[in-house]
Parts: C-alpha cells; structure tokens; sequence
C-alpha cells in the first residue's frame, strides 16, 4: 500500500479537472505449492478514464503460452537452467505524461485538506496506460517479449510476462550479473529457479524439463469436494464396449 502512496503528489484540483476515484483492491501471489509468496494492493478505478483525456495508450506486451513452452525445450536442448524474478510494484516504476488527477485513498485522507486530491507522478495499479509506461525497453522483432543477450560465446534469454522476469544463460555468472543489475535498477524479488509460471508448475531435471498443473487439478478437487476420491488411470472404464454411431456427424478425430 505505501508502495502506491509514494506516487502521489498532493494538489489543489486545477479548474475544469475530474479526479479518479480510488479504490483499494488486495490480492495474494501465490506460489506452486499454494502458499502466499506475496501481498499485492491495487490502487485507482481506471475504467473511470476516458481515452484522450486521461490516457493515450495502454499497450503493455505479454508472452504467448507457445513462447514460453519453446524457451523451455530450447533451455533443456542446451542444459540452461531457468531462474524467475519479481519485480515489485512493476506498474509503480513507469512515469506516466498525461496529467491525471485521483481522489485521496480511503483511510488516507488527509486531516486538515480533506478535499485536496492527489496528482500522479508514476503510474499507478488500475490506471489504463501502467502497463505501456512501465515498459521501456527495446523489443525484439518477433517475439516482443523475448532478449537475448551475447557475451561473447555466452548467451542470456530474459523472457518477460507483465512483472514476472523468466532468464537463464549458459553462463551462471552471467545469470547473476543480470540478476544483480535488475535489482540496481528496480525493486526485485529473486524467487530462485524456475518452479512456477503462468499458472505452470515446472520442474528442471537433468532429463529434461517438465510441465504439470497438478496443484490446478487438487484444487479442482477441493472445489468440487472430491479430494478424497481414489485416482484412475483412465477417466472412464476400459473395458466398457462402445457401439459406432451411425446416424451421427461426422467429427474431426484430431481435434480430439
């Protein structure tokens, strides 16, 4: 929440201005294992904003599921290993150039300038263009969310997705450069290797790297109050005999 406060600057509302509402919103990250590795406040209505007035663009670049399922085959056909980072608040560390004017938080309010409002200096969680004004660096051709970096026969893949950082390098000292410089640059949270991403969980093995969502099924279980209910090997019985359907149309069997 403080994180979100230290954007605001404290004015008297010019003439003609609309101030923002704000709202707090809070959401727990949770890891592979279900666990809360993070606490996220969201701050600001921005479906209040029209295009023109308080905001020109709102594009922010995120990774294909394709993408990264690649950069993972292509991790372990060269034995990278794969680290994750977080960057805290990352909407927080982009500028914003249009003016825009938000209403003081609930429980913030300022005792003695109760009706003053809050101009923005960075952009905030909610605010439509926070993700293109955090995002300022050089993208690549194809994949936009996809930098390689060469130093001279090391290479480094940094793959982006919103405020998560995916990287990894046939040089585990050039992994840590770059882990080092991130953190210079912007709050970072270091999460490690590569375990959980996009919903993902993954795991490194010298065989190989391999991709399940077994914490997204036992919370379909828990869900649909079957967590105690005895595993198959098959969704439906295999010895059930199964008639052809005459009268019915035709399918595509590798859709299936």
């Amino acid at each position: 929440m403080h994180e979100e406060l230290e954007n605001f600057e404290r004015n008297m509302p010019p003439p003609h201005c609309n101030p923002i509402g704000t709202k707090w919103v809070f959401k727990n990250k949770q890891g592979e294992n279900g666990i809360v590795v993070r606490n996220k406040a969201r701050l600001a209505q921005g479906f209040c904003q029209k295009k023109g007035i308080y905001y020109e663009e709102t594009f922010a670049p995120v990774a294909r599921l394709e993408a990264i399922r690649i950069l993972l085959a292509f991790a372990a056909s060269k034995g990278f290993k794969l680290f994750q980072m977080d960057v805290k608040s990352a909407f927080l560390n982009g500028f914003i150039e249009e003016g825009v004017y938000v209403r003081q938080p609930p429980g913030f309010e300022h005792r003695k300038f109760p009706n003053r409002v809050f101009k923005l200096q960075k952009a905030l969680y909610g605010l439509k263009q926070a993700p293109r004004a955090w995002y300022g660096f050089q993208m690549g051709s194809v994949d936009k969310t996809l930098f390689l970096l060469r130093h001279g026969k090391d290479l480094l893949i940094v793959q982006i997705y919103m405020d998560d950082t995916m990287f990894g390098g046939s040089s585990h000292a050039l992994c840590s450069k770059f882990s080092e410089q991130m953190s210079r640059e912007f709050k970072m949270s270091m999460m490690g290797e590569l375990q959980f991403f996009l919903g993902l969980q993954i795991r490194q093995t010298p065989q190989g790297n391999f991709i399940h969502q077994s914490k997204y099924t036992r919370d379909l279980l828990w869900k649909f109050e079957m967590a105690d209910a005895s595993p198959q090997m098959s969704p439906m019985s295999t010895s059930t005999a199964l008639d052809a359907d005459e009268h019915g149309k035709e399918v595509d069997q590798k859709v299936y």
